[in-house]
């Protein structure tokens, strides 16, 4: 292996992430749900959202802008939504209160939908989406950021990386789940290019005065573009309404005027939502799910990739051989531990 890297097995990774967050006071049950998520992005190969976002919550937890010890609290909103309050935490235990509820209410009523508020959100959704589709259930998640994200035709900030997930169960397999940014890169790869000193490809941003660049720093201090132009503008504002008025919580705007120039981590909202086939084709669900079937079989069958395919490759990979981190990298998160 390169001298570039450090290699290390996922209960090392495991075992270092719960070590760095607990030095820098975020207490249990966060630090290993916030742990967990960070591994689980270094195990799929998602460098962006693994190992690296130590130094955000570092940042977040140094600036005050997460509440380290809180307590998240539970509530019917209606009889199919529930409510989580994460009382300025971190999303994931809020979301693991919830999830019982959610799957159960699913159950029983055909959907449900969690509305997790005043949460503290960094990472990827596809933990969450899986966790819901484990349990046999089709799920959709969403979540605004900061303001980072200039609309279509716009120059300045206005929306989030926003991104959309979704989960679809499948019979003796990886389900079926894709996660994306509506930005035309997540803001962490940008992060990451620039750390190393990288140019980045034409479209993924645009400086301060709304011009091109392919400078990290400039999109950084500029606008992030969402993909595909007016499509992606439109879904990005379909998450703001989602996540944001619909559930009661912040917009992206409103999320980076509370940050106040830290620098943390988003604050605000995430919905998601579970559907049980069984609600819509009760006695015919598997049937119909092996329909669905059929509709992979026809995109793999003509050599197309499924979403996730090349996560869960990386996954397999990594449960045998561990994970590598750039030297560099480690060495400024191994520093954490002494700050």
């Amino acid at each position: 292996m390169s001298d570039a890297f450090v290699r290390m097995s996922l209960d090392e990774a495991r075992d270092f992430a719960r070590a760095v967050l607990a030095r820098h006071g975020l207490k249990a049950p966060h630090v290993d749900a916030v742990a967990e998520t960070m591994v689980a992005g270094e195990r799929d190969g998602c460098a962006s959202h693994g190992l690296y976002r130590l130094l955000v919550c570092v940042h977040t937890l140094k600036a005050g802008k997460v509440v380290p010890d809180a307590e998240p609290s539970m509530a019917d909103a209606a009889a199919a939504l529930v409510r989580v309050d994460a009382k300025g935490g971190y999303a994931q235990a809020a979301f693991e209160l919830g999830l019982p509820r959610l799957v159960s209410r699913a159950r029983r009523l055909g959907i449900a939908a969690m509305a997790i508020n005043n949460c503290v959100h960094f990472s990827a959704l596809w933990p969450e989406i899986e966790a819901v589709t484990a349990h046999g259930l089709v799920a959709l998640a969403f979540t605004p950021s900061h303001a980072w994200v200039a609309p279509a035709g716009g120059i300045k900030p206005l929306f989030g990386t926003n991104p959309i997930a979704f989960g679809w169960p499948r019979p003796g397999e990886h389900p079926f789940v894709f996660d994306f940014a509506t930005t035309a890169v997540a803001r962490g790869e940008i992060e990451l290019h620039r750390r190393a000193g990288k140019s980045i490809p034409e479209g993924w941003g645009i400086d301060a005065e709304g011009n091109a660049t392919t400078d990290a720093e400039a999109a950084l201090a500029g606008a992030m573009l969402t993909f595909g132009g007016h499509k992606g503008s439109a879904l990005s504002a379909m998450v703001e309404l989602l996540a944001g008025p619909l559930i009661g919580d912040m917009t992206s705007a409103e999320s980076l005027a509370h940050d106040d120039g830290a620098k943390a981590s988003p604050f605000g909202g995430e919905l998601v939502i579970g559907i049980d086939p069984a609600g819509f084709l009760g006695a015919a669900a598997a049937e119909h799910m092996q329909r669905a079937e059929a509709l992979f079989d026809g995109m793999t069958g003509q050599g197309a990739r499924l979403p996730s395919q090349r996560r869960f490759e990386a996954r397999a990979r990594s449960l045998v051989e561990g994970v590598q981190i750039p030297r560099a990298l480690y060495e400024d998160l191994e520093r954490l531990l002494d700050a």
